[in-house]
């Protein structure tokens, strides 16, 4: 089993704690990881933009002016492309953007990007995470005792309001509940910072 130091949110070590080789040894599979984000990604998109095409523009049924000895180029509708208010050539149209995988392929692959992170040192473990008070400067004097110089992901327990306001003014710290967990926070971000309530969660889950 990997074992790892477990922090307080003053950056101190205050003990240890085992990982299990089936959650976090996991072997790295970066083809299932990129699965995964594109997944993710593509099930962000809403796919409502529409627009008209000349065809669905209303008006433009008369023909502007006669075909021949205007001297002006022959047009046939108002609605043509080319015209003010006319429609939109190859208009988008709403669509559905979202992508399936399979339950067995989005655990490998969550799976596979925490084993990557603690591989790398990327993920850390502490004690608790909690603020007296929901302020900025209590969550950046964590970030700074932890040497989380770059982009971060702070997965905790339970939600934790005040940690989530006081964490929201830091642009490379990001705070989510352990129910949100996915492939593309964990590799989207240079560090991942689990608290001890959240390793047995995982745990709890992964190894059922």
């Amino acid at each position: 089993m990997a074992n790892v130091k477990v922090y307080n949110m003053k950056g101190a070590e205050v003990g240890s704690l085992e990982l299990s080789d089936e959650i976090f040894g996991a072997e790295y599979n970066e083809p299932l990881i990129h699965q995964a984000v594109v997944t993710y990604l593509a099930n962000q998109r809403q796919g409502t933009k529409s627009t008209l095409t000349r065809t669905e523009v209303r008006g433009g049924g008369v023909k502007p002016w006669r075909q021949k000895g205007t001297g002006r180029a022959r047009q046939g509708s108002t609605r043509a492309p080319q015209w003010t208010k006319g429609g939109v050539v190859f208009a988008p149209k709403s669509r559905d953007f979202s992508k399936k995988m399979n339950k067995e392929a989005k655990r490998g692959a969550l799976l596979s990007a925490l084993s990557k992170k603690v591989a790398d040192g990327e993920l850390f473990v502490v004690d608790e995470l909690t603020v007296s008070e929901p302020k900025t400067r209590e969550m950046e004097a964590f970030r700074k005792a932890l040497k989380l110089d770059k982009r971060t992901v702070v997965v905790m327990d339970e939600p934790n309001t005040d940690v989530i306001l006081a964490a929201r003014n830091l642009p490379t710290l990001k705070t989510i509940s352990v129910s949100e967990i996915n492939t593309y926070e964990i590799v989207a971000n240079a560090a991942v910072v689990l608290t001890k309530g959240s390793v047995k969660k995982i745990e709890e889950v992964y190894l059922a």
